[in-house]
């Protein structure tokens, strides 16, 4: 009884280990351009583990690629929330929103490679994921510290849409976009979105309580004017 007792925590201190070395193997690789290439059998071999051993801890390509991301956004997480400013706290809002997503042009355009695998395993994934979780409520508490009348969820989702795996791909490799161009396109939207008076809260009716317009009538000027 005491030597099974015994034998637990070695057993997950080992699996502490192997997952630590599986994904430092992986992020190797990723760093020497074989990010396309990455294959668990090949991560199993620079781990020196057995794939088994890989198999078992991630099931497969994609969630390596998934648990490798979400390891090295922790340390960005890390900076975020309590690193020093402007990217940390004691920062004010505007200069702290303006430093998130400049961080988050380096992270993207360093992961390009991972990240496009991971959005090729599950598009959806990353709407879904911890990680997308925590930009788009510090970016949405940071709107709405610096614009309480604008529709802070909304803008926290359009200011995170640039993010995309493919569109930063697109840009850094087909465009040509460096990540100093691509930071002043994010000073240039934070501008035109959140100086005062860019942003105006309109009055939303209801879904439900919009009526499609009688047979024969014309729902509004525009259409009337189309109509003559």
């Amino acid at each position: 009884m005491l030597t099974a007792m015994a034998a637990a925590p070695s057993e997950r201190a080992d699996a502490v280990r192997n997952r630590q070395k599986i994904l430092a193997a992986a992020a190797r690789l990723v760093a020497a351009g074989a990010a396309e290439r990455l294959s668990l059998d090949e991560v199993a071999r620079v781990a020196d583990v057995g794939v088994g051993t890989v198999y078992r801890r991630f099931g497969d390509r994609a969630g390596l690629v998934f648990a490798l991301l979400e390891e090295q956004h922790q340390l960005f997480r890390a900076r975020v929330v309590e690193g020093p400013p402007p990217l940390g706290p004691q920062a004010d809002a505007a200069d702290r929103l303006r430093a998130f997503l400049h961080a988050l042009v380096d992270l993207s355009v360093g992961q390009r490679e991972l990240l496009l695998l991971a959005e090729s395993s599950s598009p959806p994934a990353r709407y879904l994921s911890a990680s997308y979780d925590f930009q788009h409520a510090h970016a949405g508490r940071l709107i709405a510290e610096l614009r309480p009348d604008a529709d802070a969820d909304f803008l926290a989702d359009a200011l995170l849409a640039p993010f995309a795996p493919s569109l930063i791909d697109h840009q850094s490799r087909v465009r040509g976009f460096s990540p100093e161009r691509i930071k002043a396109g994010f000073d240039q939207l934070l501008r035109s979105t959140l100086e005062p008076g860019a942003v105006t809260t309109a009055a939303v009716e209801p879904t439900s309580s919009r009526l499609p317009a009688e047979a024969g009538t014309v729902a509004d000027d525009g259409c009337a004017n189309a109509r003559r």
